[in-house]
């Protein structure tokens, strides 16, 4: 299971990627764990910067969105049919039924 301050610095990485960042580097995982004002041991930042130097996160990223390895299409090739509407006789309303009067009290 993930720690917090592991989870603290993968967001922090995420959030540097999609604001376009380039180089994610120790010191901008601490300054954006910084302004959230997170507390994480000071190695975190450096181990996440180091993985992503020789790591694409968009290749996470995309890795995630893929389907498993093996699973086909997820569309069938069945054509598929459109409904057909058919229009209901209104239905009558139904009286509905008083609990008003049932011969005994809450607090009998």
């Amino acid at each position: 299971m993930a720690s917090t301050s592991q989870l603290a610095c993968v967001y922090a990485s995420l959030l540097l990627h999609d604001g376009g960042v380039e180089e994610i580097t120790a010191a901008k995982i601490h300054a954006v764990l910084e302004a959230a004002n997170v507390k994480v041991e000071k190695y975190w930042p450096t181990f996440f910067a180091r993985f992503l130097e020789k790591h694409d996160i968009s290749e996470f990223l995309s890795a995630a969105a893929a389907p498993a390895p093996g699973a086909g299409p997820a569309t069938s090739a069945a054509p598929v049919e459109e409904e057909k509407v058919e229009e209901e006789a209104p239905k009558e309303e139904e009286e509905e039924e008083s609990d008003d009067d049932m011969g005994f009290g809450l607090f009998d």
